[in-house]
């Protein structure tokens, strides 16, 4: 039940100065709001605790009258009543810093921050709000904030690479966990991730059937980074079906960013092998900087060497050559991943342990294709439904 401080009734006095005047108390209380709306204190209270037995629209007008009243819940009360805190964690990998500069470029951040902002809405729509933290081999305190946490929130979405499986299990039995990244297979917590998969056999068969590749490579992600590692496998599959070949001289390893992704095309420059046809890289961030390695170099993309990217980060359709890449939806991954949590703390019955989320394949110049017109419409909205998996 939702509990608020204050008088009862819209008539509370208070006695004022050396006058004895009496002025009516301009604070509003649950029972004003349930004056106001036309129900009981007891529908007010379930209504702002977002509970299901409220009617739609039953619990419009408490919003309503609210607003018209001003009225500000108490969210001590709220918890107390509750038994929660009303609040999430989301835990993403401290970024090093040096000499007060991130160590990575500020665009490696950017997809990050989409999954933020798309958990931080749905909470809100929840009645939750979002609490951030930074945790990881980074941090100067270690996991030491992450485990501090479990006493201030009701549930954690993990960012990639935060916690290796055995301490998910550990963590998951202290509080609510779930992933945003993995294979799927965790019996401590809910994963929700993209289809790397399919992602990556449909671009593997648009290199094979469109443009009749012979040799591929790929640069990865940051090494151990679960996305990465089922971006690479995928492509390798679909490739070798394919009869192309993927030659260990042209696995090049980066961590996700584009001076990573520079670095690592560098590197392969420097040796005697010819370079493939394709390189697929696993964000677009690694796919900027070996774009980049390549044109110092004197090379042209596509017309010498074809490059493609994961994640479709707004800066990518303005780079030249507009990055061809597989999107993805951040907002919608921590939007869903948000009420994967809120599902369990409602203990509602999860008849899935993976959540698995839809991407698209965007062809652009920098595979030798014509890039299509896109509308913002087009480049945010994913239609597709989510694919529950069933472990």
């Amino acid at each position: 039940m939702y509990f608020v401080s204050g008088y009862r009734g819209n008539n509370a006095l208070s006695l004022l100065g050396n006058q004895g005047e009496y002025v009516v108390d301009s604070q509003p209380t649950i029972y004003d709001v349930a004056q106001r709306a036309g129900v009981s204190i007891a529908t007010v209270s379930r209504a702002l605790n977002s509970l299901s037995s409220v009617r739609p629209a039953t619990r419009d007008k408490v919003l309503v009258a609210m607003r018209e009243l001003k009225f500000v819940p108490n969210s001590v009360a709220r918890g107390l009543s509750s038994g929660k805190h009303w609040i999430l964690g989301l835990v993403f990998m401290q970024t090093a810093v040096d000499n007060n500069v991130l160590a990575v470029e500020e665009a490696s951040l950017l997809y990050t921050d989409i999954v933020i902002r798309g958990a931080e809405a749905r909470a809100a729509a929840h009645g939750y709000s979002l609490l951030l933290c930074g945790a990881g081999e980074n941090h100067p305190a270690g996991m030491t904030p992450l485990m501090n946490l479990t006493g201030t929130v009701d549930g954690l979405i993990m960012l990639d690479r935060v916690l290796v499986e055995d301490e998910v299990a550990d963590l998951s039995r202290r509080i609510p966990v779930v992933l945003l990244a993995g294979r799927g297979d965790s019996s401590a917590a809910i994963t929700v991730r993209v289809d790397n998969e399919q992602a990556m056999r449909s671009l593997a068969q648009h290199f094979i059937d469109v443009h009749h590749v012979k040799r591929v490579g790929f640069v990865s992600g940051h090494e151990g980074s679960p996305d990465s590692v089922a971006r690479e496998a995928s492509f390798r599959s679909a490739i070798e079906e394919g009869g192309v070949t993927l030659a260990d001289v042209d696995i090049l390893k980066s961590d996700w960013t584009s001076a990573g992704g520079e670095g690592a095309m560098r590197r392969r420059l420097t040796l005697d092998a010819p370079l493939p046809e394709v390189f697929a890289c696993a964000n677009d961030q690694t796919a900027v900087g070996v774009i980049y390695a390549l044109h110092a170099a004197g090379l042209r993309v596509p017309e010498d060497v074809l490059v493609s990217g994961f994640d479709d980060i707004t800066l990518t359709r303005y780079f030249k050559p507009p990055l061809t890449t597989i999107r993805q939806s951040g907002s919608l991954l921590g939007e869903v991943a948000v009420d994967a949590l809120v599902a369990t703390l409602d203990n509602s019955e999860l008849a899935v342990r993976t959540i698995v989320l839809p991407t698209e394949l965007v062809v652009r110049e920098s595979c030798g294709c014509a890039a299509a017109s896109e509308s913002p419409a087009e480049i945010f909205k994913m239609t597709a439904t989510p694919t529950m998996v069933v472990n």
